[in-house]
């Protein structure tokens, strides 16, 4: 079954945003790529956002994850007003509550995946070295690559090290993880792997955004925001089986047709 819903009220949401605008010096002049943005995601809520090229989705990701400052508005995560924040403050903030994952995962060549996953907790001091280790192989043998635990990032598939990249986004166990077009890279096979990955982490509480071109990643979100041109233009939410299910692919494609996008 297909519906509209109405955005979570912010009361009530772990992440909220109102009224964000963000602009660029592009010549010499400033262009305004976010106008007035409101978004609120509730906790546990699996969240997508597409749009076309330019309507302002990453650059939306990465302001309501601290990661790039707005230039007004503001963003709270868990009652916690983000853009009050300090620079060394928002920072400790996104360590310990939020997890990225990139289209790229980036990774340290001369250490094996399991190295890599467990060194930014590592550097944090967080836990013990066998209680980081611990929550690594776990994450490693959830997300089906603990055979290759110390293989260098070379010696693995795009997929695999996609999946290892979801493992160290999971070290410190976050609210909420942002992605940005994480299967953007993938041939089909491996982006459903993540999708699964993905669906199955929503599925035990962790909450999701993501940003995407990809329907088959789009239907998978419990609602999917539209922007066009730098606004949120619309919402679809998506009720079913969150697997590869072709109704919840043809309502998200049915409603970007309706959109122009």
């Amino acid at each position: 079954m297909i519906t509209t819903v109405s955005p979570t009220g912010s009361d009530t949401a772990l992440l909220s945003a109102h009224a964000v605008t963000k602009s660029f010096t592009v010549d010499g002049r400033a262009v305004e790529v976010l106008h007035g943005v409101d978004l609120s995601i509730a906790n546990g809520e699996f969240v997508t956002v597409m749009g076309p090229s330019g309507s302002g989705k990453s650059t939306l990701l990465y302001g309501l994850s601290g990661m790039d400052a707005v230039d007004a508005g503001t963003v709270r995560l868990d009652q916690v007003e983000l853009t009050a924040l300090t620079s060394d403050l928002l920072a400790d903030h996104r360590r310990e509550h939020m997890g990225f994952v990139f289209q790229q995962p980036t990774m340290l060549r001369d250490l094996g995946l399991l190295e890599n996953i467990v060194l930014t907790s590592s550097l944090d001091r967080v836990g013990t070295p066998a209680d980081r280790v611990s929550r690594a192989e776990e994450l490693m043998r959830r997300a089906g690559i603990w055979d290759l635990r110390a293989r260098m990032p070379a010696q693995v598939s795009g997929g695999q090290l996609q999946r290892a990249g979801i493992c160290r986004a999971l070290m410190r166990r976050p609210r909420i993880v942002f992605g940005d077009e994480p299967t953007g890279s993938l041939n089909r096979e491996s982006a459903e792997q993540i999708l699964d990955l993905l669906t199955e982490l929503n599925r035990d509480g962790t909450t999701m955004l993501v940003v995407t071109h990809d329907v088959r990643v789009a239907a998978r979100a419990d609602r999917v925001v539209f922007m066009i041109d730098g606004r949120i233009v619309d919402e679809l939410g998506l009720t079913g089986d969150a697997g590869p299910d072709l109704a919840r692919v043809d309502a998200v494609i049915g409603r970007m047709r309706e959109l122009g996008i």
